[in-house]
């Protein structure tokens, strides 16, 4: 897209094929998943970030594919080939995952977990990251009490699952028709979504829960149901839309998934979690890469329970 806007700004263009240069790989895309932070990118929520940057611009955070080029004097456990996975920053020189070819250092891809097809591993980067870096900052032993809000959403299923592993107990929020997903992605009590459900969880907890993540980006009133020294994961900052800002609050930990970018151990984890079958990748549809418009607007709707996929 050469302009930020609307669902009607994506559009094919022909690009130059890069190639992998030293220290880096090359992906032949064949999934990327369509998350809320394209759209936000596409809509120009992030536009101060490529001032002086002329486009094309190329959303995308996720994608999955093969390896089919490694640059001289890389060192790397991949191989022509091998199915890999991988997260992308659409700021930067490798621009986004909306593409037929993505150069990244050979760090930030590793293999795609065993029996995932190239659709459902495209959706375990980005959400995957963010999911295990806001139980990482929030830092709770097992058996405490964890509210997620949102956890119908991708990520927030991902937070509920990884979470359980962890040995902490969930409560999540829930519209009726979505209350039996949530319970199934390991929520040990459900409270109905929507205005109030931070007094909803104090009728449950009246002590409070010791942590809540927002992926909902539901705000501020949401620290009320923390207990005294409680701690509350937010996921977009107040310069952002739909974000809040906190000033000085220290019961705040940022989640910022670039934190997470390059961190070859941490995406391991996740592909290993998903072998185990800890960490269940959602797939709401495929459509191909030409009809990204309508997988934004279909995002941008509301409703898609799983992540739906652009393929190439």
């Amino acid at each position: 897209m050469y302009a930020f806007g609307g669902p009607d700004v994506l559009r094919v263009v022909d690009l130059p094929e890069p190639h992998a240069g030293p220290g880096q790989v090359r992906v032949r895309v064949h999934a990327a998943a369509v998350n809320p932070a394209d759209t936000l990118l596409r809509s120009g929520g992030l536009a101060h970030a490529f001032a002086g940057v002329p486009g094309p611009y190329v959303p995308g955070m996720d994608i999955a594919g093969v390896i089919d080029e490694i640059g001289p004097d890389t060192e790397t456990g991949l191989s022509p080939g091998d199915p890999v996975m991988a997260m992308v920053l659409p700021i930067g020189p490798a621009a986004g995952g909306y593409a037929e070819y993505v150069v990244l250092p050979a760090g930030w891809v590793v293999h795609a977990p065993a029996g995932t097809d190239h659709a459902a591993a495209s959706t375990l980067p980005m959400n995957g990251l963010t999911a295990l870096l806001a139980l990482d900052r929030l830092d709770l032993a097992p058996g405490s009490v964890l509210a997620v809000i949102g956890a119908a959403g991708t990520l927030g299923g991902y937070l509920v699952q990884l979470a359980r592993h962890a040995g902490l107990t969930v409560v999540a929020d829930a519209a009726p028709g979505d209350e039996a997903l949530v319970r199934r992605s390991g929520a040990a009590e459900v409270v109905p979504r929507g205005p109030g459900v931070a007094e909803r969880l104090r009728a449950l907890r009246p002590d409070g829960v010791d942590a809540v993540a927002d992926p909902a980006l539901a705000g501020p009133g949401l620290l009320d149901a923390l207990r005294d020294g409680g701690v509350y994961a937010q996921f977009r900052g107040g310069d952002e839309p739909g974000g809040h800002e906190f000033s000085g609050d220290g019961r705040v930990r940022r989640v910022f998934v670039p934190d997470y970018a390059g961190r070859t151990d941490k995406l391991r984890q996740i592909g290993g979690l998903a072998e185990a079958g800890v960490l269940i990748p959602s797939v709401a549809a495929t459509l191909p890469a030409a009809e990204a418009a309508d997988a934004h607007r279909r995002l941008e709707s509301g409703g898609v329970r799983g992540r739906l996929v652009l393929t190439f």
